[in-house]
């Protein structure tokens, strides 16, 4: 369930790129108008908003806020006004080209999103980069690391809820014997099951495992892989489980201690307001007995804070 909150009533794509206009002009931005307005529309209003905007202006709205806006409030924005798969895609190749690669940020994004997601930020990325998603990440990574990312890819997985519970013992009964039960590990075997299984067939495969062998399945990858590789079967197990327990930790981490990781934090409030927020915040409430939007408060500030709590939306 989405926690990004739009007017009751149709907006008008036209009105709201006069209005952005006028927030742009004069001495420094009026970064309040601007939050009111982008972070209250979905993706298909903010697509029309764009469209709008060059057409009036002739000039491209993200080159605009570009200039306007700095620091990490800038970052948070232009990734929010992209459309998802644009988005999943500029994430990775950021995380893949950029000045400090981020293995992990393109591992997560590659091991939580399903196969039709997957589909479409491919061409996205394509279309954006001049390159293909497929051959940056063969660039990057490699081993089984390589393997497991390239064939999530490049697999289609089924997308039910249908599970059949005696192929999921099969299944769970194979990775104990190519993992706890011998001596080594059979990568091979983990990425193949990883990779061609739905989502919802992995997480009755963990349920199975947990009550044939009375261990998690979690916890035989944390004990048989070790690096970017067991930490992608270990986002594919966990969000083939819960993606609001997933995320919700991922936040946890990002803002606990000293400092706060803002690349994730605003990687994952984009990625997930307009899809299952609701569900990472009573996650979060659940898991740390204090409200996500509280701990995003104390951990950020001014332009940038408003906008991340205008999309994580009030506690209900």
């Amino acid at each position: 369930m989405a926690s990004l909150s739009v007017p009751p009533a149709p907006t008008d794509p036209r009105r709201d790129a006069v209005d952005l206009h006028r927030a742009f002009k004069g001495l420094g931005c009026d970064s309040t108008t601007v939050i009111a307005i982008l972070a209250h529309r979905d993706a298909s209003q903010r697509a029309l908003i764009q469209h709008q905007y060059m057409v009036i202006y002739h000039q491209d709205l993200l080159h605009r806020l570009a200039s306007e806006l700095s620091g990490h409030h800038k970052r948070a924005m232009l990734l929010w006004v992209l459309d998802p798969a644009a988005r999943d895609a500029t994430i990775l190749h950021q995380a893949l080209n950029g000045d400090v690669t981020d293995l992990r940020a393109a591992t997560e994004v590659v091991c939580s999103r399903t196969p039709s997601q997957l589909h479409v930020v491919r061409q996205a990325y394509l279309a954006r980069f001049g390159g293909h998603l497929e051959h940056h990440v063969a660039g990057r990574t490699s081993g089984d690391h390589q393997r497991l990312l390239l064939t999530y890819l490049r697999v289609p997985r089924y997308e039910g809820l249908e599970v059949d519970a005696a192929a999921a013992a099969r299944d769970a009964r194979e990775l104990y014997r190519a993992g706890e039960r011998r001596l080594g590990t059979d990568e091979r075997t983990f990425i193949r099951v990883f990779t061609e299984r739905s989502a919802a067939h992995l997480a009755s495969v963990a349920a199975a495992y947990q009550h044939m062998y009375d261990r998690s399945l979690e916890k035989a990858v944390k004990s048989e892989t070790s690096g970017n590789f067991g930490f992608g079967l270990l986002t594919v197990i966990r969000c083939a489980e819960s993606p609001a327990r997933y995320f919700a930790k991922v936040l946890h981490k990002a803002m606990k201690g000293m400092g706060t990781n803002d690349t994730t934090l605003i990687r994952v409030v984009t990625t997930r307001a307009e899809i299952d927020m609701q569900y990472i915040k009573a996650e979060y409430h659940r898991s740390y007995k204090r409200s996500l939007a509280d701990t995003v408060h104390s951990e950020t500030s001014g332009n940038y804070r408003t906008f991340l709590l205008s999309l994580i939306g009030r506690d209900r």
